[in-house]
């Protein structure tokens, strides 16, 4: 079974940055893809950032200049750097991966969500 620990949220004010961790953990696996996803209060919930196996990335438009999404394969870790953050940018953030487990293939495995919250 592979689990999934978020760290890096928390309160800032507004043009500060965070840095979003997702630490993948288990048994004989390697991560195939990763992404961020937020919810805010009363809102939908949006796709952040995804990155493949390959490193092909994708962002949303309301991030895209201030957001990173990165990978560590070695420790198993996905990033999600956010500079010059909004108070729009205030949600819970969710990581999801998607793995390998030998030769199986598990999809959509998440965190626990972090809040980050961005003050004005």
């Amino acid at each position: 079974q592979v689990q999934l620990v978020e760290s890096g949220g928390g309160l800032v004010q507004a043009g500060e940055s965070l840095r979003l961790s997702c630490a993948a953990s288990g048994r004989d696996f390697s991560i195939d893809s990763a992404g961020w996803y937020r919810q805010a209060a009363g809102k939908q919930r949006e796709l952040v950032a995804h990155i493949t196996s390959s490193g092909s990335i994708n962002y949303a438009d309301s991030v895209k200049g201030r957001f990173t999404i990165s990978r560590d394969n070695a420790k198993n870790t996905v990033f999600l750097q956010m500079n010059s953050l909004k108070p729009e940018d205030t949600a819970v953030y969710s990581c999801y991966v998607n793995v390998w487990v030998t030769t199986v293939r598990l999809e959509n495995i998440w965190g626990q969500g972090t809040q980050v919250t961005v003050s004005s």
